[in-house]
């Protein structure tokens, strides 16, 4: 039994008169796949690594999210502690196994550290993302052990800390960068583009925040370009 869908592709296919298995049609379609051309880029996200990181701040703020700067790794357990007790939160953070923010000296604060996926009773998360967009001041999330998808969406207030140097001027590049991570053809189970804590404008055209997601979205970048 056709769907509606073959349906639809076989009156197309037959109003040009073709069957879709020709070979210049075939060796078309390779051929885009093996090339990966790129479309247009704007220009907005593009310039020196400075300008990149101020353009992604702007952007990340202007979409209710906040934003630091720290110039030593050493100061991220600080900056988070810091931002917890600024908005009288709980001292309970939960992370992934990231080396990156596991190995962090975090005796250095007063907070309770957990590790693992959220079973949907955390308050405050912290993520280490793999890249941002300076062009719509998106972060870029992959998904695993090291950073757990539910650390993205469950927990009221998730904290990112993103590498300056892994900034990238716009989307497509951003899907390079992780093309050029995983491999052509390979990605990783979930890539999550966030921009901005969670919001909905459904209920009376009202925006809300943390309608589905995180209330608050608190980004450190750790400055460590040139």
């Amino acid at each position: 039994m056709s769907s509606a869908r073959d349906d639809i592709f076989s009156n197309i296919r037959r109003s040009l008169g073709v069957t879709g298995r020709e070979a210049p049609r075939l060796s078309a379609v390779a051929e885009r796949l093996r090339s990966a051309p790129t479309g247009i880029v704007p220009t907005r996200g593009q310039g020196s690594a400075q300008e990149q990181l101020a353009r992604f701040r702007s952007e990340a703020e202007l979409v209710a999210a906040t934003t630091c700067v720290v110039t030593r790794v050493e100061d991220i357990a600080a900056e988070v502690a810091g931002f917890l007790r600024e908005h009288n939160l709980p001292a309970t953070l939960r992370m992934g196994s990231d080396p990156r923010l596991t190995g962090l000296d975090w005796s250095t604060t007063a907070l309770q550290v957990s590790q693992g996926p959220s079973q949907g009773d955390d308050l405050n998360a912290l993520s280490h993302a793999f890249a941002g967009v300076a062009e719509t001041g998106t972060l870029v999330l992959i998904s695993g052990a090291d950073n757990p998808t539910t650390l993205n969406f469950l927990p009221d207030n998730h904290i990112v800390v993103l590498r300056a140097s892994d900034l990238r001027g716009d989307m497509e590049s951003a899907w390079s960068a992780v093309r050029a991570r995983f491999g052509k053809g390979i990605l990783p189970r979930t890539v999550n583009m966030i921009t901005g804590p969670s919001r909905s404008g459904d209920i009376e055209q009202q925006i809300v925040l943390g309608a589905h997601g995180p209330r608050r979205l608190h980004v450190i970048v750790v400055d460590d370009t040139p």
